[in-house]
């Protein structure tokens, strides 16, 4: 009995996924008679293709189509492997210089004293300050509902206390028992 072995394109039998290279090189690029050559040993100008393929042999070097829809498309002569190790890196430390912005929640209640609002508008102002993203709502419990107004007036007096530090993205708005506003951090430069 014959058993057949379902792949897919791109994962052999072995399980291991081939990836594809982004830039087509050396022998994969095909359909192209002149090439726009450009790199730091070779003098930039307009080749063959056959003529390109020969120089970057000459060098040990591999010949890579940097921009395909060029007229004609611009091919580097470089080293592959190290150009890619060198994308990756960047990539890298792209990455490790974003800074994910979080976002902190703060919880009044309707008739919060000032001392209370007062330190919890301090938190705020250091999380904004460190770029954070800033959730205050006012919480209704039982019938505080009946107190709405107290609530909003509470969120706008605390989006004014922070116009220095950071804007409101929406007005207060009600959602079941919790009036929530965001305040964004102000760009610092």
């Amino acid at each position: 009995m014959l058993k057949t072995i379902a792949t897919t394109p791109n994962r052999p039998r072995g399980g291991r996924v081939i990836k594809e290279n982004p830039h087509r090189i050396n022998d994969k690029i095909r359909g192209v008679f002149q090439v726009r050559l450009i790199g730091d040993n070779v003098e930039q100008g307009i080749y063959s293709f056959q003529q390109a393929m020969r120089i970057a042999d000459e060098q040990n070097l591999d010949l890579v189509e940097i921009a395909p829809t060029a007229n004609p498309p611009v091919c580097r002569i470089i080293d592959y492997q190290k150009f890619l190790y060198a994308q990756k890196k960047k990539q890298k430390e792209v990455k490790a210089n974003q800074k994910k912005q979080e976002v902190k929640e703060i919880r009044f209640g309707p008739q919060t004293d000032d001392h209370d609002y007062n330190f919890k508008l301090k938190h705020a102002i250091e999380f904004l300050k460190d770029g954070n993203k800033v959730k205050a709502y006012v919480f209704f419990r039982g019938r505080s509902i009946v107190f709405k107004e107290q609530g909003e007036l509470l969120l706008a007096r605390f989006a004014a206390d922070l116009e220095e530090y950071g804007k409101p993205d929406n007005v207060p708005n009600l959602e079941g028992k919790r009036m929530t506003m965001f305040v964004s951090p102000k760009s610092q430069k």
